[in-house]
């Protein structure tokens, strides 16, 4: 029988645009040209992990293609080294969506398929996981009680008291309990007081009490509408904070886990993801696996690991979870669809909601998006039919809406940025043993620094921004770039030594409430606050339970917690968000305004929000006060149509960044001039080249050119037309360079 060697295609991290070609080494891997035997052959390849020779290196790599003529001579094409592994790691599902991704985001195809592994497959670790370190007390340790540890040890004694029980604890779980533990386990383990053990990849953990609850009529409908669907669809749930959409989702999940199937729920931030976890786990009666940043590698392939073997049913992850495998999935859920936290923002800048819906659909399930402030792309798509429209009109049980008004400070003495009002306000709330939030999005003590003599600002010397000054360390901070440098003694124009800090921080403004509500406790959350591990879930847990009576914030606390004592929101400086260069910035300063606004009267008492501001006639607050986030989503949709902006028209942002300006603009207008002479049958734009609203970051000048199509077909079709010619460009490889499709941020 005749036989003929084959290449295969790989999927190598790096700018290659294509898989690159390798050839089988063996002569017992030939395969015969019988097609039956083809077809076998190429399904015992296709998803594997190969170790392959690159350049004086050896690289891990996927194989993705087989037997596909890419043209280049058998005798230019190097062997493959090893196949790793006794099974495939991608199936065929798996690299058809990273497939499509990769083309639809004009993405390398190694950096796509590899951003599906955890990092320690990528480094060419074993597949095969060893078992999770626990620590449990030992004969010993049963015999020693919190009553012997010291009285002052207050962080040991609560550890211990929870060791106490027969459950063996993970690191994860310590993690998310409790922080500075590991020198504690370490000093009980050498004193015989802990025993260490080597239990399953996914530890076992004891699960919450059972928690039921009834759905109201409204919640029933949009479980049914789902449930009714048959294969995909795409689901848009428009419910106001506080309307019971977890319960909605959690209904959705019991139904498709009694059919034997698997769900994927993504989150915006990773804060949100220990709290959902044990809500859903207490519904659910069985272990939900998380997937995010916060976990360490072997914990990342652990998650990955059992929902691909099918050893779980729920996956509730942050962004990057939605690349993961799956042996049977049947439902994906988005939460806060709106979230800009869903948009990679750097590397491969794809969108977790737009790739979630692709891959439901490529998979024939459904796919349900919620949120109380939906983007205008799910609305119009829910308008013209592409969603179903789902709603839930009224929070659930006795909860009432809050009552917003506007707050005119102009004129008004303010101290560290609130009004006389607004504290008596503070005062009142507190007084009737309410819950106070005072929001901010800015962390940091104050924004500028400045010379009370000559006006110098501290500027960062490598970005085009301010320094943030931070009083507790006493240093300025650039948020853009991480440069620090310890506050000056003295001014380095003129040598004064009477600095100003200017403006207000999160920081400032938990020192001045300190001192004007010292018998109250204050608890700051917030980016600066929340660094060690496990913190962040630590001081929701503890705003939550009621332990602080003023919580201090930023946007991490905008989405999704539940604080049932909370009665008063004051939004402070919200006024920027209405004059953003950003065609989106009054949609996003809205969504903040509304979901912040939804923490308050979660509970039995009713909730006000106070918004600050000096312009209280400003159109964008005035319809959202008298018709609501709906109002003024039908405002800003026909505002966009008008203007043909999305999502009436499609986007794509060349981003290019250089330490000669010369040579990002020049790049810039070879890419307009290539893409002026490409014929196109329907409208496209082109705008630019411009600078970023931030010129300057890291050293680098940043501009940008926009293009803009009628369709997205019209404008994959544009670019593509002109790809080949703008990566072979001289000064392609001299600028950094990259492509935002649909992209979220103009800057």
């Amino acid at each position: 029988m005749q036989t003929k060697f084959l290449r295969v295609q790989v999927a190598l991290p790096g700018p290659f645009w294509q898989p690159l070609s390798y050839l089988v080494p063996d002569d017992s891997l030939s395969v015969a040209t019988d097609p039956s035997l083809q077809s076998a052959w190429l399904a015992d390849w296709l998803g594997w992990r190969v170790r392959v020779p690159f350049r004086n290196q050896t690289r891990i790599a996927v194989v993705v293609g087989v037997d596909q003529d890419d043209g280049v001579e058998l005798s230019k094409l190097k062997p493959l080294l090893v196949k790793l592994d006794q099974e495939p790691v991608l199936n065929s599902q798996d690299l058809k969506f990273l497939r499509w991704a990769a083309n639809y985001y004009h993405e390398p195809i190694g950096e796509v398929v590899m951003a599906a592994l955890p990092k320690r497959l990528r480094d060419g670790e074993p597949l095969a996981l060893p078992g999770v370190m626990t620590w449990q007390r030992s004969a010993l340790g049963q015999s020693i009680s919190v009553d012997q540890l010291s009285a002052r040890a207050h962080k040991q004694r609560v550890l211990w008291q929870a060791l106490s029980n027969d459950q063996a604890w993970s690191s994860s779980q310590l993690n998310a309990s409790f922080s500075g533990w590991q020198p504690l386990v370490k000093r009980w383990v050498e004193q015989g007081w802990l025993a260490v053990k080597e239990g399953p990849c996914l530890a076992h953990k004891s699960l919450p009490n059972p928690v039921r609850h009834l759905l109201n009529d409204e919640q029933q409908a949009a479980v049914t509408s789902v449930q009714a669907s048959q294969g995909f669809g795409c689901f848009l749930l428009d419910g106001v904070t506080g309307s019971g959409k977890t319960e909605v989702y959690l209904a959705l999940i019991e139904q498709v886990l009694a059919q034997g199937k698997q769900v994927l729920v993504l989150v915006p931030e990773i804060g949100l993801t220990p709290q959902t976890a044990a809500r859903f786990e207490a519904y659910l009666q069985q272990p939900v696996v998380a997937l995010h940043s916060g976990l360490n590698d072997q914990e990342r392939h652990c998650a990955w690991q059992v929902m691909r073997r099918g050893e779980a049913s729920v996956l509730l992850g942050t962004r990057s979870a939605l690349f993961s495998p799956f042996a049977d999935l049947g439902l994906c859920i988005l939460d806060e669809e709106h979230d800009l936290s869903f948009k990679q923002q750097d590397g491969f800048r794809y969108s977790a909601r737009d790739l979630l819906i692709r891959r439901a659909h490529l998979l024939n399930i459904p796919v349900l998006l919620g949120s109380a402030t939906p983007s205008m792309e799910s609305l119009h798509n829910a308008q013209t039919g592409r969603y179903r429209y789902l709603r839930l009109s009224q929070r659930a049980g006795e909860a009432q809406p809050p009552h917003l008004s506007l707050l005119d400070v102009r004129g008004d003495r303010l101290q560290e940025g609130l009004s006389n009002k607004a504290l008596g306000q503070m005062r009142e709330a507190l007084a009737a043993g309410g819950q106070v939030l005072v929001f901010l999005n800015r962390r940091g003590f104050a924004p500028v620094l400045l010379c009370h003599s000559c006006g110098w600002q501290g500027a960062c010397s490598h970005c085009d921004a301010n320094l943030t000054y931070h009083h507790a360390s006493d240093t300025l901070k650039c948020h853009h770039c991480g440069f620090q440098q310890p506050k000056p003694k003295v001014c380095p124009a003129c040598g004064s030594a009477h600095f100003v800090a200017m403006g207000q921080g999160t920081e400032r403004l938990e020192q001045f409430l300190t001192i004007q509500f010292p018998e109250h406790t204050i608890l700051r959350i917030d980016r600066d606050t929340t660094r060690l591990k496990g913190s962040l879930a630590e001081k929701v847990t503890q705003a939550r339970d009621g332990e602080a009576d003023i919580l201090i914030g930023t946007q991490m606390l905008a989405k999704g917690h539940h604080f049932p004592k909370l009665t008063l929101v004051v939004m402070l400086d919200l006024d920027q968000g209405l004059f953003s260069v950003d065609f989106r910035g009054a949609e996003r300063m809205a969504q903040l305004l509304v979901q912040v606004a939804g923490r308050a009267g979660r509970g039995t008492q009713a909730g006000r929000v106070l918004i600050q501001t000096h312009q209280p006639e400003h159109p964008t607050y005035q319809q959202l006060l008298r018709e609501g986030y709906a109002g003024f989503a039908a405002q800003t949709l026909g505002d966009r149509q008008i203007a043909n902006l999305p999502p009436f028209s499609f986007q794509l942002l060349v981003r290019v960044e250089a330490l000669d300006s010369a040579q990002a603009v020049a790049f810039l207008e070879a890419i307009k001039a290539l893409l002026l002479a490409v014929p196109v049958t329907e409208p496209c734009e082109v705008w630019g080249p411009v600078s970023a609203p931030m010129a300057k970051r890291q050293n680098r000048w940043r501009y940008q050119l926009l293009l803009q199509a009628s369709s997205r077909a019209s404008l994959q079709a544009w670019w593509q037309a002109v790809a080949a010619a703008v990566y072979a460009h001289p000064l392609a490889n001299r600028v950094r360079w990259s492509l935002d499709v649909d992209p979220q941020e103009m800057g």
